[in-house]
């Protein structure tokens, strides 16, 4: 099988630069971005260097979703 050409269009998810230190690596490279779990779309603070999670926040219930009667 060969593998399909890349297109282009492939989805990049940004993660935000967040100021401070890591406290288990003290690495200074925090992004905060959503991601899915167990108990629904979290928005997360994440170390890149030992992905330690030191902040996570409810996001949108259907995460980059958005209803309308989630506006109201």
């Amino acid at each position: 099988m060969s593998e399909p050409e890349n297109s282009g269009d492939s989805l990049v998810l940004e993660r935000t630069p967040v100021e401070g230190s890591c406290p288990r690596c003290g690495a200074e490279e925090l992004r905060r971005y959503p991601v899915i779990a167990e108990t629904g779309w979290l928005e997360v603070v994440k170390c890149q260097n030992c992905l330690l999670s030191t902040e996570r926040t409810p996001w949108n219930r259907l995460g980059p979703i958005q209803l309308l009667v989630d506006m109201i």
